[in-house]
């Protein structure tokens, strides 16, 4: 059996990913895979996800220069989740999230309301031309 036969994809083909930054364990982002996606990360060793929006397969870092360099794949125990265990390049901390921020999870829940926790790094507007 092909080891991609094993996951668990849904209606539309894609797998959720979670990509975490290897080295501190921080949650950098969540996005989708197809099977091309997560066959291509497997054998070139960077993240590729599948753009739901663009209906396309979307190289981390094909506009912002920020690649994810894969260390390890993880599939949950149900077969329906990936784990991606990444080095964030592109800026020092790397910056995962377009907002410019390392990690799209900057925004805590305090009374009552959203707070952003994290700093902009680096501005998106000079990211994405």
């Amino acid at each position: 059996m092909n080891w991609l036969d094993e996951v668990k994809w849904d209606g539309q083909g894609l797998v959720p990913v979670i990509a975490q930054e290897a080295a501190t364990g921080d949650v950098l982002m969540f996005a989708w895979m197809n099977r091309d996606a997560l066959q291509k990360t497997a054998e070139q060793g960077r993240a590729i996800y599948y753009s739901r929006s663009r209906n396309r397969l979307w190289f981390k870092g094909e506009e912002s220069g920020h690649v994810q360099i894969v260390h390890e794949i993880r599939l949950d125990c149900d077969n329906d989740v990936v784990l991606l265990k990444v080095t964030q390049l592109g800026h020092e901390p790397g910056i995962a999230c377009h907002t410019g921020r390392h990690s799209c999870f900057y925004q805590r829940l305090e009374q009552g309301g959203w707070t952003a926790v994290d700093p902009v790094l680096k501005d998106p507007e000079s990211i994405y031309k």
